[in-house]
């Protein structure tokens, strides 16, 4: 293996480096904490993943996707998910022109760079479906016509695990396609009085307070910085042997795809070259195994009956790897 300076002569991480500083700064302005939820979002956003926030209401889902929209000049549209939405309220409908007799396609709110998408087990099966080809392909067939989504594009849904009555479960599959599940948890007392705090002495709207700092430009150079991170073979079969492990253990009904392993690989480096480094570390695919897997895999009724949770179990799985050296 190479020695540490030639890594960091190989790529210039400082261009990249300033602007994840920069959107750190302007979402550090109006949330307080959850620096790993910001730190995540910024991984996906680099790593052109999507992105799936669950928390109880009021720990700052919403707030945190709008803040990340603002910080990049590009197009933001928001959904709110219900159970009466229809596919074509989210993608969009052909429309009759009168003037010219033909149907013209009117997009629908999916057509956009960011799309957060509220509460989104709260629409049917149907409506679920409506988002397989646009997460996964970024694009959308409608009327036997294919629109391609403009780059970058990011799909921000968030739900609440707690009020289960009028939601639906979400598909596997469409589970599957987001590169993370961020748990968002309670602030604690020091960083709720800090809320408190701004909040009395907040004037005017905070969201003004938000300046752009990127644009589609630079998350298209910095998305072609990160493909030029180093990952060593060894990281390779570590990332394979521990989403392997998730389809060969006791306590795992459902394993995780190889999906999973490309979400690890992918992340793992765009999570490196946020925090300075050309090169993946084993303690990058650690840090990563839980928001890449949690979503992904289904516990055996025993052990959810033994009260174990999903990232309990990650941490066992992971814990068995070996660890390259």
């Amino acid at each position: 293996m190479e020695n540490q300076e030639s890594f960091e002569s190989r790529i210039d991480l400082a261009p990249l480096k300033t602007g994840v500083e920069k959107i750190r700064e302007q979402i550090g302005k109006i949330i307080v904490g959850q620096q790993k939820m910001v730190d995540l979002i910024i991984t996906a956003i680099l790593a052109d993943g999507h992105i799936l926030l669950e928390g109880v209401p009021g720990v700052a889902k919403t707030l945190a996707s709008k803040l990340v929209a603002r910080c990049i000049s590009v197009d933001f549209s928001r959904v709110q998910f219900t159970p009466d939405l229809m596919p074509s309220d989210v993608l969009g409908t052909s429309v009759f022109n009168l003037k010219s007799s033909e149907f013209e396609f009117k997009k629908g709110p999916i057509f956009s760079n960011i799309v957060l998408i509220d509460e989104i087990n709260r629409a049917p099966a149907k409506t679920q479906a409506a988002l397989f080809e646009v997460m996964e392909e970024k694009q959308v067939s409608v009327d036997g016509t294919t629109y391609r989504m403009a780059a970058p594009y990011m799909v921000l849904a968030t739900q609440n695990p707690v009020e289960q009555e009028g939601t639906y479960r979400l598909p596997e599959a469409q589970l599957d396609r987001f590169l993370f599940k961020i748990e968002i948890n309670y602030p604690n007392l020091e960083e709720e009085t800090e809320i408190l705090l701004r909040h009395a002495n907040r004037k005017g709207d905070e969201l003004s307070q938000i300046e752009p700092v990127l644009n589609a430009e630079d998350i298209k150079a910095y998305r072609q910085t990160i493909h030029q991170i180093l990952v060593d073979e060894k990281l390779l079969s570590y990332i394979a042997q521990i989403v392997n492990h998730t389809r060969n253990d006791q306590s795992i009904y459902l394993g995780a795809s190889p999906r999973a392993s490309l979400a690890l690989l992918n992340g793992a480096r765009a999570f490196a070259a946020i925090n300075g480094r050309d090169f993946v570390t084993p303690d990058d695919i650690k840090f990563l195994a839980a928001p890449v897997l949690k979503h992904r895999i289904q516990l055996t009724p025993e052990k959810e009956m033994e009260g174990s949770s999903v990232d309990e179990v990650i941490n066992q799985l992971v814990a068995k790897v070996e660890v390259p050296r």
